[in-house]
Order: C-alpha cells, then sequence, then structure tokens
C-alpha cells in the first residue's frame, strides 16, 4: 500500500469555534485516543498534519465547512514548491520557463495558477512548504539542482534575470498609477515599441485619455502593452484577455506571440481555450482542490495538453481530476423545446451620445430562450442591456413589454458594495426561495458558492465576486435576465457550468435572457439565437435582430475576419491561422465556425 501524505487547509475565515463548541476536536479518534492531532492557537484548531490519521471525521463535523484534508501520495512530499502557512494552501511543482517558447498554464481558478506566476516573478519567495523555517536562496537552488528551475533561480536570486508581470485585476490599476495612457506607456518604452502597439491594441482613440475613465477592455489593452514594451529576460501575462472582444484577443496574442522571435521566456495564465491554444506552445495543467492544494502537471504540446485537460484525464501521471469530460457540440445545437410566444418585441431604436450612436434593428424574443450578444468592445453591447433594462431611455423608438417585465441585471463591471456575508446577500435576494432544495441544486451548487457562504461579500476575489453577482441576477424571479459578461475572471469549468444554469432558469421561469459574452466558446454552449452588433467602435453601432446560431457565428466571424475548425478529439473550437488553406476553404464556402476538419491530406 502507498504511503500518503495529510494536507490539511482550515479557512480562518469559516471557522467560528465560539459557535461550534469544538466539534473537530470532540469527534476526532486520535484526541480520544490521547494523541494532540489538533491542537488550538489563538482560538483556532491547528491540524498536526503528521499526527492526523485522515479520517475526515473532523471534516464532516464541522458546521462551517471550514475544514479540508486530502491524501495524496507520499512522493509528491518532494515536490512541494510552495506553502503559506500552518493548514494553508499547498502548491506542489512549478512550470518549467523556457526561453523561446510561450507555456500556457491552464486550470481552474485556486489551485495555484497566479501564486506559480508570482514565485516566478520573484514576488513571492518559494518556500519548498517549509514555512516556519523558509529556505535561503542557496537551499532553494540546491533544491532544483539538475532542472532548468536551478539557473532560474540562481539568476533571479543574483538579479541577473529581469522579469515584468501583467496582473490579473487590471481593474485596480488606476488605484496604484496616476496619468494619462500615452504617458504612462511612453515613460516605460524600453523597446522603442509604444507607437506600434497603440496602432496594434487599438490604443490611439484613448492615448490621450485618463487611466480612471478607461473601460475594462481599454485597462486590459494599456497593461498588456505597458508590459510589451519593457525590456525584460522573461514576461508573465495572468489572464490577458479578460475583458477584451474577439478581435482585439487574437491581436493581443499576436503581439505577445512576437517576444519569442527574441528568444524570451513568455508564460501566461488563461481561460479563453481559443485564446490559450492560439498563443502557446506549450501547456501546464494544474488540478488540485481550491484553496487546499494545487499540483502542476509535467509540459504537453498545446493541442495534447488542451484536449488533456477536457478529457479530465492526464495519462503519462496516470490521475483523473475530473468525472466528466468537457464536450462541444460539432453542429449548432436545436433550438430548446421550451422556446416559446414573444416576451419581448422593439421597433427601430435610436441612442445618441456626443460621440456615439447606437441603432437597433427591430426583434424580438421569445419566452425560454437565451439570447447571445456578441460584437467588439464600444460597439453598443452594454448600451442595449441599459435599454432594455430601463437605465437608459432610447431616443427614438419603444420596446413593447420592457416596461411591464420583471428585469433581474448584472451589469459588466461588478462592486462589492453589500457590507454582509454572501449568504446574507443572497437569503436577502431569494427570500424564500433560499432554503429551498431547488434553489441549491440549481444554483448554489452549479456556481460553487457553497464554500464562499460564511464570506464577507468584500473579501471576495474578482472570480468569486463574479458567481455571486451571477447568483444574485438569477435568484430574482424575473421575466427578463440581462447579463453583461458573466465568463470575467471565471475558469473553464466555471463557465460551462454559469451558462448552464443560465439556461436552467431560463427555461424553468419560462424567462427571457440576453447575455453580451466575448469567449466565442462559451456563446456556443449558452445561446439558442445570436445577436450580432457591427459598426465602428466608438463612433456608431448597428444591433442586428437575432438570428440562428448559424448564421450568427458566420456573420460576427466574417466581420472579425476569423475561422474556426474543430478539433478532430474534442470537437473543440481551435482558430485558424490567417491565410492558412483551411482559413481560405472555410472563407470560400461561409463557415466560419460550424465546420468538419479537411482530411489530412488537405490541411
Amino acid at each position: 500500500m502507498k504511503a500518503m501524505v495529510r494536507v490539511a487547509v482550515l479557512d480562518s475565515d469559516k471557522c467560528k469555534p465560539k459557535h461550534c463548541n469544538r466539534m473537530c476536536h470532540r469527534f476526532c479518534p486520535m484526541i480520544r485516543s490521547k494523541v494532540e492531532a489538533i491542537k488550538f492557537e489563538k482560538g483556532k484548531p491547528v491540524i498536526v498534519e503528521s499526527l492526523c490519521v485522515g479520517c475526515g471525521i473532523c471534516v464532516k463535523k464541522c458546521p462551517f465547512n471550514a475544514l479540508s484534508i486530502v491524501n495524496l501520495p507520499d512522493e509528491l512530499e518532494r515536490e512541494c514548491s510552495h506553502r503559506f502557512g500552518v493548514n494553508a494552501f499547498k502548491l506542489f511543482r512549478l512550470p518549467i520557463p523556457t526561453p523561446g517558447v510561450v507555456l500556457g498554464l491552464l486550470g481552474k481558478n485556486g489551485v495555484g495558477k497566479t501564486t506559480a506566476i508570482k514565485i516566478l516573478a520573484g514576488e513571492t519567495k518559494l518556500n519548498l512548504g517549509r514555512f516556519d523555517q523558509p529556505p535561503n536562496w542557496e537551499e532553494i537552488i540546491q533544491h532544483y539542482r539538475g532542472s532548468i528551475l536551478q539557473e532560474y533561480f540562481l539568476r533571479l536570486s543574483q538579479g541577473e534575470l529581469r522579469v515584468v508581470h501583467k496582473p490579473q485585476y487590471v481593474d485596480k490599476i488606476p488605484k496604484v498609477v496616476k496619468g494619462r495612457v500615452g504617458e504612462l506607456i511612453e515613460r516605460v518604452d524600453e523597446r522603442d515599441m509604444a507607437k506600434r502597439l497603440a496602432k496594434k491594441l487599438e490604443l490611439e482613440g484613448v492615448w490621450n485619455r485618463r487611466l480612471e475613465v478607461l473601460s475594462g477592455g481599454e485597462l486590459q489593452r494599456v497593461a498588456v502593452a505597458a508590459t510589451l514594451c519593457r525590456e525584460a529576460d522573461v514576461y508573465l501575462f495572468d489572464e490577458p484577455s479578460s475583458y477584451l472582444d474577439v478581435k482585439q484577443r487574437l491581436e493581443t496574442a499576436k503581439a505577445i506571440r512576437t517576444l519569442i522571435q527574441d528568444e524570451k521566456t513568455v508564460i501566461l495564465a488563461e481561460h479563453d481555450l481559443a485564446v490559450i491554444d492560439y498563443l502557446s506552445d506549450q501547456i501546464c495543467i494544474f488540478y488540485g482542490e481550491p484553496g487546499v492544494y494545487g499540483i502542476v502537471s509535467y509540459v504537453h504540446g498545446v493541442r495534447v495538453g488542451i484536449n488533456i485537460y477536457l478529457q479530465g484525464y492526464i495519462p503519462d501521471e496516470n490521475v483523473r481530476f475530473r468525472k466528466e469530460p468537457i464536450i462541444f457540440h460539432e453542429k449548432p445545437p436545436v433550438i430548446s423545446s421550451g422556446v416559446g410566444e414573444p416576451l419581448l418585441k422593439w421597433t427601430t431604436l435610436e441612442k445618441k451620445y456626443e460621440e456615439f450612436m447606437l441603432t437597433v434593428e427591430p426583434g424580438e424574443a421569445n419566452t425560454g430562450e437565451v439570447i447571445g450578444i456578441l460584437g467588439a468592445n464600444g460597439i453598443g453591447k452594454t448600451t442595449f442591456i441599459k435599454l432594455l433594462a430601463g437605465i437608459e431611455k432610447p431616443d427614438k423608438g419603444e420596446t413593447m413589454g420592457s416596461f411591464d417585465l420583471t428585469v433581474s441585471y448584472k451589469p459588466q463591471y461588478i462592486s462589492a458594495e453589500y457590507s454582509g456575508t454572501v449568504q446574507e446577500l443572497l437569503r436577502v435576494i431569494a427570500k424564500q426561495d433560499f432554503a429551498s432544495s431547488w434553489y441549491k441544486s440549481e444554483i448554489l451548487r452549479p456556481l460553487n458558492l457553497d464554500k464562499l457562504m460564511e464570506r464577507d461579500v468584500t473579501e471576495l476575489s474578482g472570480g468569486e465576486l463574479q458567481r455571486v453577482a451571477i447568483a444574485a441576477c438569477l435568484s430574482r424571479k424575473a421575466e427578463l435576465y440581462l447579463l453583461d459578461e458573466p465568463s470575467a475572471y471565471l475558469d473553464v469549468e466555471e463557465r460551462l457550468a454559469t451558462a448552464k444554469a443560465i439556461k436552467r432558469i431560463v427555461e424553468s421561469r419560462n424567462a427571457t435572457a440576453f447575455v453580451v459574452e466575448h469567449d466565442v466558446v462559451a456563446q456556443d454552449f449558452i445561446a439558442d439565437r445570436i445577436m450580432v452588433f457591427t459598426g465602428e467602435p466608438g463612433k456608431h453601432g448597428t444591433a442586428n435582430p437575432p438570428t440562428s446560431l448559424r448564421e450568427g457565428m458566420n456573420r460576427f466571424l466574417k466581420e472579425m475576419k476569423v475561422t474556426f475548425r474543430r478539433d478532430p478529439t474534442t470537437k473543440r473550437p481551435r482558430v485558424n491561422k490567417e491565410g492558412s488553406r483551411l482559413d481560405r476553404y472555410q472563407k470560400e464556402i461561409g463557415e466560419y465556425y460550424y465546420v468538419k476538419a479537411l482530411p489530412k491530406e488537405e490541411e
């Protein structure tokens, strides 16, 4: 029998010893045998992992779900790279940085991708699991002897390795950096790339604007440009595609890939499968239990690595980390049987601002359907959602039905203004539904909110706050649900679970939903029909009426000049290289998205 090592993690925010009568201590069989496997320090329990037998009784008895105990193979202990403290998150292994290669990090939120990036950036000094007696650089370098990481940490410790890091949450940048876009980028431009990047990343229109007035997509492009302008050996990007539209995502990916021409080391964490596939040369999969432990897989080729992640099984390590594979549609799904009568109609609508005008073509939405909204940033998608929500009034035209409907709206940018816990917030919104088994199975479990219920809303991360905002939106009994970019900061599995939850709520309540979403793969999962927005970003936009998924995807991607092929194994969409044979073929036949790959001899 294999020897096992215990990883015990306590969520101190949830732990309330004064209100639980110390159930973990009372029922622990080791304590009853006079072995002090659980002791109390500063009023909170500390599990001595070397004395714990891993029975899991304390985990089941804890009324606040504050404890997690996981048994892992003993040999993994030698590969521990970092631990944040006693009974805290533990990371095993690290990604291997390689010059001239873009390494993509793929995995669920909370399993250590950002931690690994911060370690490689030198912002967090790894401790090899010895949080009580942190090793010095000499011991760290000795630990990684014979590997690429030995030289990496040697150069990092001696200050010979220059690393730049684009952080995950770009919306926090204006709080720490002030000034205008052009001034910021020119100040850090060490590679004489400011003008080229301004054109490539569409920053010329915001060059003289102050950072605090920029949208999320604009801040993201500014952050990427500022990172690329700096001269360094290693470039680290944490979720570079959040808030960007499809075209901007691909242009950003192309700009990042130019770094490998100079043999730079590039590592990025990304949840958009199409982007990480297009951008990366190799993939490291992160798996484990969010908030408890994370394991970094060995390096795989990009196609194989992403397919392994979707299948949920790593053959070379013989590890299954997900029960069910993620499956994609090869053809557009049939319209849901729950689609019924028209709920909402609108005539030609117009909304004018000082520098922008939106025109909405007449259309209608039916009960039981989800309408996906696709289009470039700054083309009026959020304005249209606000017109439907009644937040903005049209200058011309009207919506028939929207003023009489109950509307639930999740805005694009969410802020933690509520001062209580997640449970208190959702209880107020859901009312009597909150205690029902239906609410738990349809909203709380799919959005994985069970472990967040006792957390204060103001302390949540971006991804956690996003899931709570989606749950709050779906908790209201409404006829019209409006969700603006619900997948921002969510991982691949959370995006799929969110899509399923929205569809089920809409069908069960016989309601209608409009979902603005830039992730084409996520839109494929969620939408029954598509609205495509065309025009010139920042100047004028036209909202075309809802159309079928096939027609909508073709129209949108034709506008973006992008085609997708299908992976023969998993059927997932993959971006074609511009000008490739398959790209030209699909453009000729007008099938930009739902198409089988050409035979191998023709590719």
